[in-house]
């Protein structure tokens, strides 16, 4: 899609204004069944096949509160550190969507079960950056609508729409920032850095996968200008649905550049929700913006207030997981590495795999090594998440021990490492088949180096004469004769044995 949208330089808008975020970030959970009723949240079932009068709001259909749920809610509000309501209730939020078969959406209002809490993130640069939670509060999500017919997936244009409700009801918890003030020219980085961080809290409570490319996990991105000096906040824009952390990213740098222009220009922000373009990192009009009371909010009347125990709530705290950046810097001290190195490693979403592939029996240094080389690699050319590929964690520590042991170089680890990813086996079984194993044998490796010899007298003269660095030549004539299954330190020493020179 093309957008003709006037943008300032990024540098000049920062220049004058000072720019303010809040970030709302819907998670889906990960419950077996929906918010208010016992459908399935299974992904991938025909389309309208996990719907039930309870969540197409049918007349007389009463809904129950997922307990799962709540105590997800909970967890994330305690991971957050909020205050956890004592009680609270669910609201109404009226509106008319054709994805929405009630014509309102159960959510929670001034009652949240989660408030007044912070989250630190850390920026690139090692920077520590304070983001001020509001409040996270239980809702259910909407049907999906399905534009047909147009080139760009949206309604305009479509022939027709079709919708499927299997997604109505599936639990989901909002959580919203205060205003995010004093980022100044960072601010783009540091709503990049608040929504990863905010996965990374997710995972490790259980709570949900968080993958954003499944939607899992979405981020509303708000934004305002106003000039340098000034109290008062600009009109914001809501730019909706942003589902990758680049994105959110780009979304907020763009917003700053185009609020600039306008304002440059005399014109007016106007308060609305905005789509954003993966193509090319701009956002487009999408509908002005209601404010809280077109929601003509009330309390839901078929449902009772939530009222969790302060002895489950504190029951709740005490099984939390370590914090992630609390975690990363441990384990950070534990592995002697940089910050730089640690960040490439969260980019990368290696933590997991590396810290379950030490368990398994690694040195650290070698699981980093395979997860961020050539596993690393792999994925990228493949197109998945590390996660994804069909290796584990006990297999690449089985790799690392093959290696230091003595009966696999790297070269032959790499082509083990192929074969189990390729479903040829285990890296045994792979090492068996394809015949890899490091040649050991001092009499075939004395063959071929006295045959390397033999075959290069003018490098071994050059040996000979004192230019020892041309024994890499040598060694090179070794590993191809031996397929590149020989140890390539012991043919080194070899070869400077049978010419009698010290390495």
């Amino acid at each position: 899609m093309t957008v003709t949208t006037d943008l300032v330089s990024y540098e000049d808008a920062l220049a004058s204004y000072d720019p303010v975020m809040g970030l709302e970030v819907h998670v889906e959970l990960g419950t077996k069944t929906k918010m208010f009723c016992g459908c399935s949240t299974e992904l991938g079932a025909e389309p309208n096949s996990q719907a039930c009068p309870t969540c197409l709001g049918m007349p007389g259909a009463l809904p129950v509160v997922n307990a799962v749920g709540v105590e997800s809610a909970i967890k994330i509000g305690l991971a957050l550190h909020c205050e956890i309501a004592e009680w609270c209730r669910f609201a109404r939020k009226n509106y008319f969507y054709p994805d929405m078969p009630k014509n309102f959406q159960t959510s929670q209002y001034d009652e949240p079960i989660a408030f007044n809490g912070y989250l630190d993130v850390q920026l690139e640069d090692g920077e520590v950056f304070r983001v001020e939670i509001e409040r996270a509060h239980m809702e259910e999500d909407t049907g999906k609508s399905l534009h047909v017919g147009g080139a760009t997936g949206r309604i305009h244009g479509a022939s027709h729409s079709l919708l499927d409700y299997n997604r109505a009801g599936i639990p989901l918890i909002e959580i919203v920032t205060k205003p995010i003030e004093g980022a100044g020219e960072r601010a783009p980085e540091v709503a990049k850095a608040y929504v990863a961080e905010l996965r990374e809290l997710i995972k490790a409570l259980g709570v949900s996968e968080a993958r954003m490319e499944q939607g899992q996990m979405r981020c509303d991105v708000n934004l305002s200008l106003r000039p340098h000096g000034r109290e008062k906040f600009g009109t914001r824009s809501e730019t909706k649905n942003v589902n990758s952390l680049r994105s959110v990213e780009r979304a907020a740098r763009f917003e700053i550049q185009r609020h600039a222009a306008v304002l440059n220009s005399g014109g007016t922000i106007i308060q609305e929700t905005r789509h954003f373009h993966e193509d090319t990192g701009s956002t487009t009009s999408g509908r002005v913006k209601e404010e809280a009371e077109d929601y003509r909010y009330f309390p839901e009347p078929d449902l009772v207030p939530v009222a969790p125990s302060r002895e489950w709530v504190e029951e709740l705290r005490a099984g939390l997981p370590e914090q992630p950046l609390a975690r990363r810097n441990r384990l950070r001290e534990e592995w002697g590495i940089t910050a730089h190195d640690m960040q490439s490693i969260l980019n990368a979403g290696a933590i997991d795999s590396i810290v379950a592939t030490i368990a398994a029996g690694a040195d650290a240094a070698s699981a980093r090594k395979w997860w961020m080389g050539e596993l690393a690699r792999t994925a990228n050319e493949s197109g998945v998440s590390l996660d994804a590929l069909a290796i584990t964690p006990e297999q690449v520590a089985r790799v690392t021990a093959l290696v230091n042991e003595g009966s696999l170089n790297d070269k032959l680890a790499r082509q083990v490492i192929e074969g189990v990813l390729k479903g040829e086996g285990t890296p045994d079984e792979v090492v068996e088949k394809r015949g890899l194993k490091v040649v050991s044998d001092e009499g075939a490796l004395t063959t071929a180096v006295d045959e390397a010899i033999a075959g290069n007298a003018a490098i071994a003269d050059k040996i000979r004469g004192g230019k020892v660095a041309a024994v890499g030549a040598l060694v090179g004539a070794v590993m191809k004769a031996t397929r590149g299954q020989a140890d390539a330190a012991r043919v080194k020493e070899l070869i400077l044995e049978k010419l009698g020179v010290e390495g």
